[in-house]
């Protein structure tokens, strides 16, 4: 069928709609649909089979479209939701629809094969579509274009029936991080009551979730992960995820001030952390969780950054190494523009990541604003749907589906390097915040909210029924935990000063932080003459075996004549530096709208080839033994780029990393970017990062539109040895 694929999508209703105007005027249509309509009449004139289909091979058919029916809006018939009644989609997948009734149940048909089990009967073909599409997971997944993906996955998920089966070992595990999970929030609702912690109740599942992304993800090969998060469950993934000490957690509740020249520091849900932890099954694995600020999603472009310079420095280019992890809430994954961004950023070249693995704390409110005011599509992860990404719907408190998923999601992520989207519904226990009271907005939700027992008690109780552990056994690593918490916070009130472990701290060691010596005496950085004439020859060098544009030519020659004459311009000044410091070892990477050509045609960093797509790169055929140098024109976006170039420069120190403004005022589209990391991260969280921001064009008599990348603005949030501003006004600045 793949050949009549491009007709998969098309509605019926226009399609018959063209064919009545073919019959009245075949020119009224497109000449494509007239060959079409001419093939259709001359297959049922001479070939068209009078004699009726026989009703038990029509009713295959009818349940070969059931099934279909099954995997496409399966999930729109799921009980996922643990504390609302899902609102009622039609048509339903009652068999009545589909030409089928009670009389065919016990019927044998042979389009049971499709789903693995056989021929089998229809009462047994919908209990196995059921269980795979209906009960705690919901798949969307239907409008993946790639066969491959398709039936790997319609292959996984009937085959387990998208019910796992876990050992006795591998549920007290389950048990054991949800003890955790639970136990932590209590034990600090109990101990700082009225404290901001934008606790996890309610979605405390999330913990053993990613403990089965880390451990499966070992399993496969990964040996790191970046995660991206924002507040809402952070202390608890630091505590039971990153293994970061209880007792610092607990200071950081009681604490008076900081260590290590952070004056303003942050608050505890937005700080950071880097581990390396052993996994249940004896992985060892590498964990960051990437400090954020207020700014919902603006962590997500600096995670994938992060993972994208990691991958290329440290683990040679191998997307099997090292997985981006980023978690959001339902309300800002659905609303917040940088989202999108990112997504479109993860299939290209210069900025993909091996696939991120998206996870979705669907609390179903954003503070105040329930989920049916927070977005117009039907769930919150439609998003994933621009790069075809698949989506798992799941209940939260169906812990063991949700590991499976978890499992299943790493799985399909390392096989095919693409974005996955898991859908944890669940809810927030309280407030906003721990102080906030949601029932003035949303009173019959937390009247359910009230009595519902959180995923650990469920656990528990489901456990002992089948004989997993006794209610003692459970009553015991209860309280063994809440004396372990006891303890950690009676070792926490021996001090009052906050530490703030300095984020990607073994990438920065031997980097000093500024102080103001470092900006009266700026070390020497000036280039050799010979050198620079040197680098100047293969710059300008065009291989003589190939054909170039002729205009491209003539630049290349100005370019060698402007040297002989002893100047030189902004563009041949700017490619010598880059050159310098390649034979130095010193790697490059720029990236930014039209930044290979250059906004304003100055730069030429590639030479395309004619009647070729391939490109010829100067400063990547310098010598053998130079560093990198990586040049990419950037999607559309200011944001989302200039926060990935941030990440990618927070991960390695030693690279030049610039992001280049098509017009210097439009930096402001990244406003969240300048503000929340570049300027203030110092302060906050103890951060250093060499990004390069390069703003061309001021005031040039175009108005505000082309006039508002205001220096001033830059020079008020560069306090304390903050940043460098540089506004160049030779080309030997550069």
């Amino acid at each position: 069928m793949d050949k009549f694929s491009y007709l998969g999508s098309a509605d019926p209703e226009t399609i018959d709609h063209l064919y009545r105007q073919y019959i009245q005027d075949p020119s009224s249509v497109s000449v494509s649909w007239q060959k079409f309509f001419e093939g259709f009449e001359f297959a049922r004139t001479f070939y068209g089979d009078s004699s009726p289909v026989p009703r038990i091979l029509e009713k295959e058919f009818l349940v070969i479209r059931l099934i279909e029916d099954y995997r496409k809006r399966g999930h729109l018939f799921t009980p996922t939701n643990p504390v609302r009644t899902r609102r009622q989609y039609r048509p339903t997948l009652d068999i009545e629809n589909y030409g089928l009734s009670a009389n065919d149940l016990e019927a044998i048909f042979h389009a049971g094969t499709q789903t693995g089990i056989g021929p089998a009967s229809l009462r047994d073909i919908l209990d196995h579509l059921k269980q795979t599409y209906c009960r705690s997971v919901g798949a969307e997944f239907m409008f993946i274009r790639n066969p491959e993906v398709l039936e790997w996955l319609t292959t996984r998920m009937e085959r387990e029936r998208n019910t796992p089966q876990f050992s006795p070992g591998e549920k007290k595990q389950i048990y054991n991080h949800l003890k955790q999970a639970v136990g932590f929030e209590n034990f600090i609702h109990r101990k700082f009551t009225g404290q901001k912690r934008f606790s996890l109740e309610g979605a405390e599942s999330l913990i053993p979730a990613l403990d089965a992304v880390i451990g499966r993800g070992a399993e496969l090969g990964l040996r790191e992960f970046v995660i991206g998060m924002a507040h809402r469950g952070r202390l608890n993934v630091l505590a039971n995820v990153l293994k970061k000490p209880f007792r610092d957690i607990f200071t950081e509740f009681t604490g008076t001030g900081y260590v290590e020249g952070i004056s303003l520091g942050d608050v505890k849900y937005h700080l950071g952390y880097g581990n390396t932890i052993r996994t249940d099954n004896g992985k060892t694995v590498r964990l960051h969780l990437v400090p954020n600020p207020s700014h919902l999603e603006a962590v997500d472009p600096v995670v994938e950054g992060i993972a994208r310079a990691r991958i290329d420095h440290t683990y040679k280019g191998d997307f099997n190494r090292l997985a981006p992890i980023l978690i959001h809430g339902d309300a800002a994954v659905a609303s917040q523009g940088v989202v999108y961004e990112v997504i479109q950023m993860s299939q290209l070249e210069g900025y993909k990541t091996g696939g991120t693995i998206h996870l979705v704390i669907n609390n179903q409110v954003g503070f105040t604003t329930n989920y049916l005011d927070a977005r117009s599509s039907t769930y919150c992860t439609d998003i994933a749907k621009v790069t075809k990404s698949p989506v798992f719907h799941v209940n939260g408190d169906d812990v063991e589906a949700l590991v499976y998923i978890m499992r299943l999601a790493v799985e399909y992520r390392q096989t095919f390097h693409t974005d996955v989207f898991i859908d944890i519904l669940c809810y927030r226990k309280y407030g906003h915040n721990e102080g906030d009271e949601p029932r003035f907005t949303q009173p019959l939700l937390y009247k359910v909210i009230e009595n519902h027992p959180n995923p650990r008690d469920i656990y528990s109780r489901h456990l002992v029924e089948t004989g997993i552990l006794t209610e003692e056994e459970v009553q015991q690593a209860e309280k063994d935990f809440s004396l372990l918490l006891e303890k950690e916070y009676g070792e926490s009130k021996k001090s009052s000063t906050v530490y703030i472990q300095h984020f990607m701290e073994e990438e920065w060691k031997g980097y000093e932080h500024p102080v103001a010596s470092h900006f009266n005496n700026p070390p020497p950085s000036a280039v050799a003459e010979k050198k620079l004439l040197e680098l100047s020859d293969k710059i300008n060098h065009l291989p003589g075996e190939e054909r170039f544009f002729r205009k491209l030519i003539r630049l290349v020659e100005d370019r060698r004549r402007m040297v002989a004459e002893n100047r030189l311009d902004w563009a041949m000044a700017e490619l010598l530096a880059y050159g310098s410091l390649l034979e130095e070892g010193i790697p490059v990477r720029i990236s930014g709208q039209d930044s290979v050509r250059g906004t304003f045609a100055h730069r030429h960093a590639a030479f395309h080839i004619n009647d070729t797509s391939d490109v010829y790169f100067p400063l990547k055929n310098l010598s053998e033994t130079q560093a990198s140098f990586e040049i990419y024109n950037s999607p559309l976006s200011e944001y989302g780029v200039m926060g990935f170039e941030y990440g990618y420069a927070l991960a390695n120190p030693r690279g030049l990393i610039i992001w280049e403004a098509q017009f210097g005022d439009f930096f402001n589209v990244a406003q969240a970017i300048v503000d929340q990391y570049i300027s203030s991260a110092g302060e906050k969280w103890g951060l250093m990062n060499g990004l390069v921001l390069y703003l061309p064009h001021g005031y040039e008599g175009q108005g505000p539109e082309h006039s508002s990348a205001r220096v001033e603005r830059f020079l008020a949030m560069a306090a304390r040895q903050n940043m460098h501003i540089v506004n160049c006004t030779t080309p030997a600045n550069l």
